[in-house]
C-alpha cells in the first residue's frame, strides 16, 4: 500500500481546497498526488479523519399523484462549459443531519418541498465521487416532492432550470443530453421501474421493507401541477 509521507495545503478556500500528497508508491518511488477537498484544513481530510462523513447530498425525487415524474434540473457547469442534467443536490452545512441538507437544498434549488424516506443504510451512506481527484462524498436521499417550482431561492452565481421528466422524456435525455453519472445510473433504474413505484427497490437485504415510507402510500402530498420561474 502507498504511503503518504507529507501534506501540503495549497488553498484555504471555503468550499473547495486544493493539497498536494507527497507519497511513497507500493514500488518504493516517490512523487506528489493532488487532491481536490471539500475540507477547510489538512486535519479534516479523510485521508487523515478515515471518517467517510457526508460533504453534500444528492436527491432522487419523484413528483406528481402518479409518481411518474422526476425531479432534475438543467444547470450550467463552469468545468465544462455547458449545461447538464443532474439531480437537485448541494452541500451538508456542519451538524446538518443529511435528510434535513435535502429538504433545505430541494427548497432552495426547486422550490419544492421534499418528503425524505427513511431508508436501510446501505442504501444513503456517503459514497465517494470521483476518488481520483477528491475524498469528496455525497448521502443520497430518496423521497417525494410537492408544491410549485421556482427559482426564486437561487443564489446569484447559480443558472438553472427545473425539470420535471417523464419516462419519455427521461430516454430522451439519456440519449441526447449531458448527463451527470450519479443521476444517469438512477435514471436508467427510473425507467425500468414499476410505473408508480420507482423506490420498490428500497428494501432491507433480507427481503423485507425497511424503515421507510411505505406506509404513507396515501398520495396525501399536495401535488401542484403548476410550474413557476
Amino acid at each position: 500500500m502507498g504511503i503518504i509521507r507529507k501534506i501540503t495545503q495549497e488553498t484555504g478556500y471555503r468550499f473547495l481546497n486544493f493539497f498536494t500528497f507527497d507519497v511513497t508508491h507500493k514500488n518504493g518511488k516517490e512523487s506528489k498526488y493532488f487532491v481536490a477537498s471539500r475540507a477547510k484544513k489538512e486535519e479534516e481530510l479523510k485521508a487523515v479523519t478515515h471518517k467517510n462523513n457526508a460533504d453534500g447530498v444528492v436527491i432522487y425525487s419523484v413528483y406528481g399523484p402518479k409518481r411518474d415524474r422526476v425531479v432534475l434540473i438543467r444547470q450550467y457547469r463552469y468545468p465544462i462549459n455547458d449545461y447538464v442534467y443532474e439531480f437537485p443536490a448541494g452541500l451538508v452545512e456542519e451538524n446538518e443531519d443529511f435528510g434535513e441538507a435535502a429538504v433545505r437544498e430541494m427548497k432552495e434549488e426547486t422550490g419544492l418541498t421534499f418528503h425524505p424516506l427513511k431508508v436501510d443504510s446501505i442504501y444513503s451512506e456517503p459514497r465517494f465521487t470521483t476518488v481520483g481527484m477528491t475524498d469528496e462524498s455525497c448521502a443520497t436521499v430518496y423521497g417525494y416532492a410537492d408544491g410549485s417550482c421556482s427559482i426564486a431561492g437561487l443564489e446569484e452565481s447559480e443558472e438553472l432550470e427545473i425539470v420535471l421528466a417523464d419516462k419519455e422524456e427521461v430516454r430522451r435525455i439519456l440519449k441526447e443530453e449531458r448527463v451527470a453519472l450519479m443521476c444517469a445510473y438512477m435514471l436508467m433504474h427510473f425507467l425500468h421501474a414499476e410505473d408508480g413505484r420507482p423506490f420498490d427497490f428500497l428494501h432491507a437485504e433480507e427481503g423485507r421493507p425497511s424503515d421507510f415510507l411505505h406506509a404513507k402510500e396515501d398520495k396525501s402530498f399536495d401535488f401542484t401541477e403548476t410550474e413557476e420561474g
